[in-house]
C-alpha cells in the first residue's frame, strides 16, 4: 500500500509539472539542469511533449540530434547528453 501511495504521488506530481510546463510556469531547461527526484524516472520525450511548440516530430528531431533514445529517462541521461540537450533547447 505504501508503494502504491508513493507511485500515485509521483504520478500526480508529474501531471502537475506537465501542466506547469505547458502553461509556461516552469522551464524545461531548469528541469533538466536540476531535476527533482520524482522526475528522474520520467521519459525525456514525454517531458518535451509538454513544452509548448514541441510536438512528436520536433521532440524526436531534437533527441536524435543529441543522440538520445526517446525511451531514455531524465535520470538516465549522461552529463554529455544532458548538456547537449540543454544547449539545443536554449536555441
Amino acid at each position: 500500500m505504501a508503494a502504491l501511495e508513493r507511485a500515485n504521488g509521483i504520478r500526480s506530481a508529474r501531471a502537475q509539472l506537465k501542466r506547469d510546463l505547458k502553461a509556461g510556469r516552469k522551464n524545461i531547461i531548469d528541469l533538466l539542469s536540476s531535476p527533482p527526484e520524482y522526475v528522474l524516472t520520467a521519459k525525456v520525450f514525454d517531458m518535451l511533449l509538454a513544452v509548448p511548440k514541441y510536438g512528436r516530430v520536433k521532440a524526436n528531431r531534437v533527441l536524435n540530434q543529441c543522440r538520445i533514445s526517446p525511451a531514455k529517462t531524465i535520470g538516465g541521461l549522461s552529463e554529455r547528453q544532458r548538456a547537449e540537450l540543454v544547449s539545443r533547447l536554449r536555441r
